[in-house]
Formats: C-alpha cells, structure tokens, sequence
C-alpha cells in the first residue's frame, strides 16, 4: 500500500520561529532615544510655527508638525505593543503621552489596534481598519453611504475614511466596548480630553497675547493643533491603506480565515527611503510587524531580512510608490470573499 506524506500545514508559531529571538530584544535606551529625538523635533516645529515670520513659513511647517506628528503616533504605538522599551510600566506611560498629540486613546488603541486588528487582520467582520464592503452592502446603502464610499475609496480618501472610521468611530465616540475595558477607556479618554483642553488653552492665550483678539487665538489653535492633526490623519490613514489594501492582498470569509492568512499575507513590506524612516520608523515594513507584535520597530530590518529568506515567494516586497497606491484606489472598490476578487462600482450596477 502507497503511502503519501502530506505537507504540514504552516502556523503562525512556523512564521514567527523563522525570525531570530534578537529581533524581540527591546532596547530602553534605544527607544527613549528616538522619543527624545521625536519630541525635540516636535517641539522645534510647534515654536517654529508660534514665531513664524509669515505664511511662506507657517504653510510648510504645519506639514512638517504633522509628519512629526506621525512620528510620534508611530513610537507611541510601538509603545501600545509594550514593545518599544524593555520596561512594560514606562512602555504605557510613553503610550498614554505619546498618543496625545494625534487625539487618540490610549486604552481605546490598544483595544481596537492590538486586540481587533492584529487578532483579526483582513478577516470579514473582525477587522474594521478599509474593510471592504461587498456588492450587496453597497446597493443597500442610500445615495449619501455610496457618496461617502466613493470619496474614501477615492485617492483623496484616506483623511475622511480615517477621521470618520478609525478616529471618531472606534476612538472618540466608542460604544459599548467590553466591560473590562470600561474603566480603563474612560480614564484614558479623561487624560486625552485634559491634554487637549490644555493644548487649545495654551494655544489661544499665546493667539491672543499676540494679536489681541478672538480669530488670533482661534488661528493659533488651528495652526498649532488642528491642521497638523488633519495631516497626520492622511498620512497614518493611507499608511495603513496600502499596507493592507491591493489588489494582491485578499480578505477572507470568516470561517476560512486563519492566523498564517492574515498576518504573514494580510499586509505588505514596503520599501521607503532612509530618510523616511526617520519619521515613520520602519512601520512600511509592516509584515513582520504583523507577525510578531512584540518586535520592536527598530528591529523590524532585521525581521524582515528573516521573513523574505523564509518565504520570498510568499510575502509582498517592493518599493512603496505613489502610482501603486494610486493604480489600487481605481482597482479596491467593492469585494466578493468568497472569490477573493476585488469588483469595480460598475458590478452593484450590473447585479441590479
């Protein structure tokens, strides 16, 4: 009788065990260092805009405040992970601080970003983070949901989808979260709310010191605060936009989806110049990030060294360009999980 081995089936313990223990190892000093670096940068930015000596000025350094910004989201949510230091009390602290300056919160984050995204990524129904919507769901919407859609599935739809899905929805107005995350949210969401209040104090008496009037405090708010925010928002939502959207990424029916599918597949290792990783910190590496969340992002060359040798015909690797984001903005419309296959509008038209 003819017997056949069968291929043992890959797991996520598989995929993790391919990347050295060293690629875990988390630095304090390392990670304060970019803290540091990150939080004198801000600062230099924000007294840059507050003794600007014109608009020619204020114009680039408010796009400059929200790439920092950026920055800063990044390392806090290394910090979430309780990867960016080796110490797990100051990892929150930094979380909790560093989250600040992009609005969000910081218990809210880790529920929505470690829990529901890591645990469930392109998974239908789990994952909320450009989750596709299929032919029906869209036919059922009314003329302003399909006007929504179009624009946040649009190349100039990262800011609203962002702000309105990630930011507002499961950050800002978070309904009925798990019950022991209730006291651990409000708190935090006290924290944020007390920082911002500060912020937008300081802001107006420093708008009003100057100008002596209400639009001088408003203008400096805005300046300061707001559109650096705004900024940020299109930065971090295309950021996850392309790491988990593209016509060669699929997203998987509940009962077919598993841990190897959604993180090792579900995401991308985008290559960016040096010079940006100085701000976004190695996060458009984002496979083995997925992975392994405990993998610091200073460490994540290296574990991406390791994921490419182990599968380099099964990982996404290339170099981040802005026509390939563009090409997926046309492509990424509507979504049939069972066929794996991304849809153009014309398709809800034609299932009429």
């Amino acid at each position: 009788m003819t017997q056949t081995l069968e291929t043992p089936k890959l797991t996520l313990k598989d995929v993790i065990d391919v990347m050295p223990a060293a690629c875990r190892r988390r630095s304090t000093g390392r990670g304060m260092f970019l803290v540091t670096r990150d939080a004198l940068a801000y600062t230099a930015t924000l007294l840059g805009i507050i003794f600007s000596p014109g608009w020619w000025a204020t114009l680039p350094l408010m796009v400059v405040a929200g790439f920092v910004v950026a920055g800063l989201f990044v390392l806090g949510h290394d910090a979430a992970h309780g990867a960016l230091t080796d110490n797990n009390k100051l990892n929150k602290l930094l979380g909790r601080v560093l989250l600040i300056p992009s609005f969000h919160i910081h218990e809210a984050w880790v529920l929505g970003h470690n829990r529901i995204h890591h645990g469930h990524t392109v998974r239908q129904g789990m994952d909320f983070v450009w989750h596709p919507v299929t032919v029906e769901e869209y036919q059922a919407m009314g003329l302003f949901g399909r006007l929504r859609h179009r624009l946040e599935w649009s190349p100039f739809g990262a800011m609203p989808y962002y702000l309105r899905q990630v930011w507002w929805t499961k950050m800002i107005r978070l309904k009925k979260p798990p019950a022991k995350w209730v006291t651990a949210i409000r708190k935090d969401r006290a924290l944020l709310y007390l920082a911002m209040l500060g912020g937008a104090t300081g802001a107006a008496f420093l708008g009003g010191l100057a100008s002596a009037n209400l639009w001088g405090a408003l203008w400096m708010i805005t300046k300061l605060l707001v559109i650096p925010f705004l900024i940020f928002t299109f930065l971090i939502g295309g950021t996850v936009y392309v790491h988990h959207i593209s016509p060669e990424i699929r997203w998987w029916p509940r009962q077919k989806w598993n841990k190897v599918s959604g993180q090792l597949d579900g995401t991308t290792v985008l290559r960016i110049p040096w010079y940006m990783n100085l701000i976004f910190h190695w996060i458009f590496l984002h496979t083995p990030h997925h992975v392994d969340m405990r993998i610091p992002c200073y460490r994540l060359p290296m574990a991406t060294d390791a994921i490419m040798e182990a599968f380099p015909d099964r990982a996404i690797d290339r170099k981040f360009r802005i026509k390939d984001y563009l090409a997926a903005t046309r492509t990424c419309k509507l979504y049939d999980f069972e066929a794996g296959t991304w849809l153009p509008y014309s398709a809800a038209r034609q299932a009429v």
